[in-house]
């Protein structure tokens, strides 16, 4: 197993989080490889990889707001967000010198018109529970993503640029993740291609869900594994409850 801290944010990672993430994954019977990456000392990479997708001219930098793209929206994502309208791609060049000199921060975005065209078909191997292990090979759609950002305006990379480098640095032949991040792989698979990166074998769990259906998260406050352990609950009651004991 091997461990990367996404620490993007900054203002939200602090050491003692990770720390106690650390603690936490121990307890349970967890371990990994040393040293742990760790994203926010990795920009660099991630600025490079970020060059070469804007040298092959397929990045763009988009100034829209979140309420501009979601009053504007053509629909949503895989996800269930407002899809971008495509704004941006289509403001001259010299425009777009201009508000970046002028020291508006866009974030930039991928534009997947562009991408596909270079890219030519893309699927990834789709990993089993059982034997055999490789099942099939899955064909991807990054199109229904639409232009996705690949830089963030706070930070020079986004989640889609950053698992892939790493994953890449650290060659990783096999990726386990859960159910929520399926439809994002077509992205990854399609930043492989286009930045000469091997594709690993994908297999997806199914996610743990609260009583009313929905899989835990930070965002509602979902129970975590320190409020398991203060309630008396055992890494083996943990196990337990979610099939792997």
């Amino acid at each position: 197993m091997l461990l990367r801290i996404e620490d993007i944010d900054t203002t939200r990672c602090k050491p003692e989080f990770t720390a106690a993430i650390f603690e936490d994954l121990h307890w349970l019977g967890l371990g990994w490889p040393e040293p742990v990456i760790v994203q926010s000392e990795r920009f660099e990479i991630y600025r490079q990889a970020a060059a070469r997708l804007q040298l092959m001219g397929l990045l763009y930098p988009c100034f829209c707001t979140r309420a501009e793209i979601a009053a504007h929206a053509v629909g949503t994502d895989p996800d269930g967000a407002p899809l971008y309208p495509g704004t941006c791609r289509h403001i001259a060049a010299a425009t777009r010198e201009r508000r970046v000199a002028a020291g508006e921060r866009p974030a930039w975005r991928l534009d997947m018109q562009a991408a596909l065209a270079r890219s030519g078909p893309l699927a990834y191997p789709l990993m089993s529970a059982e034997e055999p292990l490789i099942t099939e090979s899955i064909k991807v759609q990054p199109e229904r993503w639409g232009d996705v950002t690949i830089v963030r305006k706070e930070t020079p990379t986004s989640y889609h640029l950053s698992v892939v480098v790493d994953d890449a640095a650290q060659e990783i032949t096999h990726v386990t993740r859960g159910k929520d991040m399926e439809a994002a792989t077509d992205i990854h698979v399609l930043l492989q291609r286009l930045l000469g990166l091997g594709t690993p074998a994908y297999g997806f769990h199914r996610l743990q869900l609260d009583s009313d259906g929905r899989k835990f998260a930070k965002s509602r406050q979902s129970r975590s594994l320190r409020d398991l352990r203060r309630q008396g609950w055992s890494a083996q009651d943990v196990r337990r409850a979610i099939g792997f004991a």
